[in-house]
């Protein structure tokens, strides 16, 4: 069997078709795997290091605000619309895949549009709540529509009834428990843990957040803070903390540039502070973990804002948008949630409650099924 992956970007649109890929290639080891995607997306370095075949296309998305700037954007996007579908279909024509599987961003578009064209067995899934463009433009053509969260079902005009089947995430997330996971970061004192993110560049909103509540944690009970800064925003913070007065060599405190263990920081963690993307949501819900989330306002379709309060309506996260994110208001909900035990533990079994630990599994059951029905 062979199957097409088309997808990337960022690594949100990236990983669940790895996931699945490697899934597909567990059951059947004879299975091959292609995918699709931009020579200059993520997708062009974690595809090839994965082993699987990879193929690139050149699209570009269209800039919704109207300047010059933009305006010259969106001509050289029209252009690369009609010469990526040339060059998906011939693509396509070439591989002769069993199925086609997208799983977002703009290279989705023209393989996944071309795909059906010829008649080729066609799926879609969507990690976000609120699903994207490219999403609602191919829901009325493909064959299967699998969304990450039952919030998205009223969107997409789809073909035939979407399936809920959650998002795969990383299943050495659960193999860490509490204890070993506090242990091995050296957080020996019984107090609470704080975690807390902003993506692997950093979000400054966050960071400048975060930095003026270490500055404000003498008069507070214990507790552990471990943040990654990103890789733009280490260096500043660095020196916001400094300007503070706040230590980071505290022994309370972990300030890194990044989290290259997160399966042992969210095991130790009692609450977590990041955005909220699809892929880190799922992962949260899968841990059981409460959180406060803050979506980032520059995303397409605001989707971050729409999966955060996917989690703050079933009781599993407190959301606080940028424009209202202060040191002061990061205080108010960090002391109101990390020192209330019964609060964090309500809030953790409501994201568990969402969690679909088997998503991979699900999504690769839609993908054989549509194999098999059009073989």
């Amino acid at each position: 069997m062979h199957i097409v992956f088309a997808g990337g970007g960022t690594a949100g649109h990236i990983n669940p078709a790895l996931a699945v890929a490697a899934l597909l290639k567990e059951r059947d080891e004879t299975t091959r795997i292609t995918c699709i995607g931009t020579a200059r997306g993520l997708e062009a370095r974690l595809v090839p290091a994965a082993g699987y075949e990879f193929h690139t296309i050149d699209v570009a998305g269209f800039q919704r605000k109207l300047t010059l700037q933009n305006v010259k954007r969106n001509a050289a996007a029209f252009y690369k619309m009609f010469r990526s579908s040339h060059d998906a279909k011939r693509l396509l024509r070439d591989l002769q895949p069993d199925v086609v599987v997208g799983t977002g961003g703009y290279v989705s578009g023209p393989v996944l549009r071309e795909a059906a064209k010829l008649g080729l067995p066609t799926l879609i899934h969507e990690q976000n709540a609120f699903p994207g463009v490219t999403t609602k433009m191919l829901a009325p053509k493909v064959d299967r529509v699998l969304l990450a969260m039952p919030a998205a079902q009223q969107y997409p005009k789809c073909r035939t009834a979407p399936v809920v089947t959650g998002n795969p995430v990383r299943a050495a997330l659960t193999r860490v428990d509490k204890a070993a996971a506090r242990a091995k970061l050296g957080l020996t004192r019984d107090c609470p843990v704080l975690l807390s993110f902003g993506g692997s560049l950093g979000a400054r909103p966050i960071n400048e957040a975060v930095a003026g509540l270490m500055a404000q944690r003498k008069d507070q009970p214990p507790y552990y803070h471990i943040h990654a800064a990103g890789r733009v925003g280490y260096e500043p913070m660095l020196a916001q903390l400094q300007t503070r007065g706040v230590d980071p060599a505290d022994e309370m405190l972990r300030v890194r540039e990044y989290i290259d263990d997160m399966d042992v920081c969210l095991a130790a963690a009692d609450l977590v502070v990041c955005r909220a993307g699809a892929i880190t949501l799922s992962e949260l819900q899968l841990c059981g973990k409460p959180s406060i989330l803050i979506p980032s306002p520059y995303v397409a379709e605001n989707h971050q804002f729409h999966n955060a309060v996917t989690l703050r309506d079933t009781g599993a996260a407190t959301l606080i948008e940028e424009r209202d994110l202060t040191p002061a208001s990061l205080r108010e909900t960090v002391d109101r949630l990390l020192f209330d035990p019964a609060a964090l533990t309500a809030m953790g079994n409501a994201a568990r409650a969402g969690a679909k630990p088997d998503a991979a599994d699900r999504i690769a059951d839609a993908v054989l099924a549509l194999a098999k029905h059009n073989g």
